[in-house]
């Protein structure tokens, strides 16, 4: 898409939220300042969630809310973490050649709480997709957390609360985020259509939130593809808009759930594209290899082509998809895809 995101143009407000209850406890962190877990599905709305919050809670929220992608950032080399404008001005040429990488990351962490707010009496660290931070950095920010409570709120936003360890558990109050519900999806998407004057109807609004699945990202970015694609948001528009990109997204979410460790998801995914749509394994096989053409190194594809090609033997054999499908999948988890 060449026009700006309607997910980052329309970003929610607190009271903009589709969940009450997710409103009610966010304005609470507002009025008393407290760590927060922020845990649900994917595209429930947690980060826009806590960008509403800092927003609300801060004059300068550009400079007092610290996003931190525990998925990108631990996957980090020395040198993209020396070199990322957030981190640079804090990591010396000398600390850089001195230190491990364990030692840069705590390094970050501590120097990322540590710092006095541009504003107000605390700024905002968001920890976002921290299902994957390893049990040894959970210990150091544990110490950050013990060390800068007073000038710095920290809010961890995961799909996973549970590996999260106790003393970090402890000293955040857990926000739950469900998924929203049909209704409040086609609400979202009512009030975004409108304010971009974007031609549409009842029946393309259910048929997107339907395609969405409770995920609001999706909905909205279905939406304006959809727009941007044909023009008007109608059920025969989103289907043949969406029917040509949902493959994708589908594969797309099947690795992200089994790189986070959710094999449940990962699994029904599989599922509903060998039984629901009639994928063969072959064919899901050869769409997860040109989807992970943009998301992994080539180290990293040549190693999902060897196990791919192993898998394609399994699968020519005659024996079960779904067993050598998810064979593949389980070697994702937690970037073991990259320690093979």
């Amino acid at each position: 898409m060449d026009a700006p995101l309607w997910t980052t143009e329309h970003a929610p407000d607190i009271d903009d939220l589709p969940q009450p209850e997710v409103r009610e406890s966010l304005w609470g962190a507002v009025e008393e300042p407290m760590n927060l877990v922020v845990h649900g599905p994917k595209g429930s709305g947690k980060t826009a969630a806590v960008r509403a919050l800092a927003r609300e809670a801060h004059s300068d929220p550009d400079n007092d809310l610290v996003e931190i992608n525990v998925s990108d950032f631990f996957g980090m080399t020395k040198k993209e973490l020396s070199e990322d404008p957030r981190f640079e001005s804090f990591i010396t040429p000398k600390r850089r050649r001195n230190s491990s990488k364990a030692d840069l990351i705590n390094h970050v962490l501590k120097e990322s709480a540590s710092y006095a707010p541009v504003s107000g009496e605390y700024k905002t660290v968001l920890l976002d997709n921290a299902e994957g931070i390893r049990e040894d950095f959970q210990q150091a920010l544990r110490r950050v957390m013990e060390q800068y409570y007073e000038t710095t709120q920290f809010v961890i936003a995961t799909r996973q609360p549970s590996a999260l360890i106790p003393p970090i558990r402890s000293r955040c109050f857990p926000v739950p985020m469900r998924a929203p519900t049909h209704e409040e999806t086609v609400a979202v998407l009512r009030d975004v259509v409108e304010a971009e004057d974007a031609d549409h109807d009842d029946e393309g609004l259910e048929f997107v939130a339907g395609y969405a699945d409770g995920d609001l990202r999706k909905a909205l970015l279905g939406a304006q593809t959809t727009y941007e694609q044909e023009g008007e948001i109608t059920m025969e528009t989103a289907y043949a808009a969406l029917g040509e990109v949902g493959i994708d997204h589908r594969i797309e979410e099947m690795l992200d759930d089994a790189e986070a460790g959710e094999f449940t998801d990962a699994r029904k995914t599989l599922d509903d594209l060998l039984v629901e749509e009639g994928f063969s394994g072959e064919e899901i096989l050869s769409d997860v290899l040109r989807v992970a053409g943009s998301r992994y190194d080539a180290d990293q594809m040549a190693r999902l082509h060897r196990l791919a090609g192993e898998i394609d033997v399994d699968l020519k054999e005659g024996t079960s998809d779904r067993i050598h499908v998810s064979h593949l999948l389980a070697n994702l988890e937690g970037g073991d895809l990259a320690r093979q």
